[in-house]
């Protein structure tokens, strides 16, 4: 194994990155003036929660800037443990998703500010992680102002008002894109930003005028745009070529939740700094085929999937197998203009599919309101409750226990059939779905996945000229080419992956279709993730079909191993399985399942599905689910 190559355990071990973690970790605790702060370097995603820190392994060959990069994540953690009171922020926060995410960016650059002011190396390590995840996200690339994160704008400028330092390069577009707009309506607010810089509860004061001046004045009340909620069942969210800056003017009311925010003081300040991106789509795909061995419930090495119990599936060879980004299959210049086609054929169903996700949003934002256990001995104390003391000095304290919610943790990943029956209006309707709830479900803090599965070629490809070239041996098993493509990873935001989608919109892409072997595929992709809730939904308009495969096995050969499949996820993983048939009956394949007539009725049939398997009540119903939807359009 070369000594550079960090990928698997085992490499030449290098006594300067024992030197390098001890300093790091030292430092953050000094930052953190916290003693008893625990720093962990691995390849999961970073983050922080209490007591416990997590940051990126650095590669075994460390350059300057790969130090500059660890030591400023570990900065930006121990200053937001040292200067950052959640229960403070809590008590300000929003309560909409758009002016929260504002908010949370900006309490984040104020901290950061903080450091970069006290410690000029602080502030060089600082600059050297905002290039690396501004470049990493690729907003060096943004050239419309709807595609550039309000967020992550204001927030630059703000540091950019604290410290005086210049935004990222790479990210100097993004804020340039936005800056004669926020400072024409919130510049005098801006400037008076630094004298409040450490005062967290007068600079959380200011910034809440500031999202008012910005138009978010209703995403401020806990009360704000309930009745316009109830009223507007049917309101739409705006189409998926607007901004999501957008949406502070259009679903304000909306996304207010009722009362109490929905994240208490430790989740705050673990989510804020893993919401920063960091570099864990980076990490992860390195580390995603092999990640998780010992995970609970089936586990499939794709390379032997005769493994599965009474399945004599086997692939001829794998040498011609490819899992490949949408990216790479073709240059932007095509993915922009087949992305614009796709819109073009679809304007007239984009308001019908806005509406049923923006109910799917309401139903899933209302379940992640805080509730409480109160009457409790621990826990955090219950001022409603206090004036029992004044009255009684005897009675004991009140405590309340926030209860967990199932919803939280949750990742989804949208596996679609690329096979040539699905070419023309169902391809269409099924890329505009995924792509309006995968920004749904973004919106609400589940991270969504959206995949595809088809074959490099029609009869065979190289993998039959491989068998005839070696004399056609009987039985060979899987006789194609796949082709997996990944439009959205998980940890990708939606702005990154959109024009992906009109990928399928490309001439010769859809193919034959293997669906057993995307199943296992997409399957343990979600068993490699650290959500504990993974949810897997096929969408699929007919059984498997690959000629060059049926030609030389039996007739069911795939059909066989596509049930084996479904039957070991269903029966023995974590994962929840879910299918949609488009003009095929599936229910004879899937538990839960339902199947479509038009194309256009997908849209409310995933909708419903997703909403059925997020709603509690539903989930303590048998699982097994066999009908046939009606129209929902």
């Amino acid at each position: 194994m070369p000594i550079g190559d960090n990928s698997k355990k085992g490499g030449a071990h290098d006594p300067r990155h024992d030197t390098f973690r001890t300093a790091v970790a030292a430092t953050m605790r000094a930052i953190a003036a916290n003693p008893d702060l625990e720093v962990t370097f691995s390849a999961d995603r970073p983050g922080i929660n209490g007591d416990k820190a997590r940051l990126p392994e650095p590669p075994r060959r460390l350059g300057a800037k790969d130090v500059a990069v660890t030591r400023g994540l570990g900065d930006t953690m121990a200053l937001k443990l040292a200067s950052h009171d959640a229960a403070l922020h809590n008590k300000y926060a929003p309560q909409g998703q758009d002016a929260r995410a504002v908010f949370d960016a900006v309490e984040n650059a104020r901290c950061d500010a903080l450091g970069a002011q006290a410690m000029e190396g602080v502030a060089q390590n600082l600059s050297a992680m905002l290039e690396d995840r501004y470049f990493r996200g690729n907003y060096h690339e943004i050239t419309d102002r709807a595609d550039a994160p309000l967020s992550d704008a204001l927030s630059l400028l703000v540091r950019e008002k604290l410290t005086g330092s210049a935004p990222p390069e790479s990210a100097r577009t993004l804020v340039d894109l936005w800056r004669p707009w926020l400072e024409e309506r919130c510049g005098d607010n801006l400037e008076n930003l630094p004298d409040r810089m450490g005062d967290q509860q007068g600079f959380a004061t200011a910034m809440r005028d500031i999202l008012a001046a910005l138009d978010m004045a209703e995403e401020l009340s806990q009360e704000a745009g309930e009745d316009e909620e109830a009223q507007d069942g049917e309101a739409e969210i705006d189409s998926p070529d607007e901004s999501e800056a957008d949406v502070g003017d259009d679903d304000a009311g909306e996304d207010a939740a009722p009362q109490e925010s929905d994240r208490s003081g430790e989740d705050d300040s673990a989510e804020d700094v893993e919401d920063s991106e960091f570099t864990a789509e980076d990490m992860r795909d390195d580390e995603m085929g092999d990640a998780e061995e010992a995970m609970d419930g089936v586990r499939v090495d794709e390379a032997d999937p005769h493994a599965l119990p009474g399945s004599d599936y086997k692939a001829y060879t794998r040498q011609f197998d490819e899992v490949i980004a949408a990216e790479e299959l073709c240059d932007t210049a095509e993915l922009d203009r087949l992305r614009a086609a796709l819109d073009r054929q679809l304007t007239h169903l984009q308001g019908a599919v806005a509406r049923l996700a923006n109910r799917l949003q309401r139903r899933l934002m209302a379940q992640q309101n805080r509730s409480w256990d109160f009457d409790q001995e621990e826990g955090v104390l219950d001022p409603a409750r206090l004036h029992r003391v004044i009255i009684d000095p005897m009675q004991p304290l009140a405590f309340k226990v926030e209860r967990e919610s199932d919803f939280r943790d949750t990742v989804v990943t949208l596996l679609l059939d690329n096979s040539g029956s699905m070419r023309g209006r169902p391809i269409s309707v099924a890329a505009t779905c995924a792509d309006i709830l995968a920004r749904t479900l973004e919106r609400c803090h589940v991270k969504v996945e959206i995949l595809g599965f088809t074959t490099r070629a029609w009869k065979g490809g190289a993998s039959r000229d491989h068998w005839l070239q070696h004399g056609k041996p009987p039985a060979p098993g899987r006789l194609n080419d796949l082709r997996h493509i990944v439009y959205k990873a998980a940890d990708a935001p939606w702005r990154r992956a959109r024009r992906n989608l009109g990928l399928m919109m490309r001439e010769g892409l859809l193919k034959e279709n293997i669906d057993g072997e995307a199943l296992l595929w997409a399957h343990d992709r979600l068993l490699g993730r650290p959500e504990q809730r993974r949810i897997l939904m096929m969408i699929s308009d007919g059984a498997p079909v690959d000629d060059s495969t049926l030609s030389v096995n039996a007739g069911n050969y795939l059909e066989k191993h596509l049930r084996a499949v479904i039957a070991e996820i269903e029966d023995r993983s974590p994962v929840e399985l879910i299918a949609i048939g488009i003009g095929h009956d599936v229910t004879r394949y899937y538990r839960r399942a339902v199947t479509i007539v038009d194309a256009e009725e997908l849209a409310g049939a995933m909708v419903n599905q997703l909403a059925d398997l997020f709603d509690d009540e539903d989930n303590k119903r048998p699982t097994r689910r066999r009908r046939t939807a009606r129209r929902a359009a």
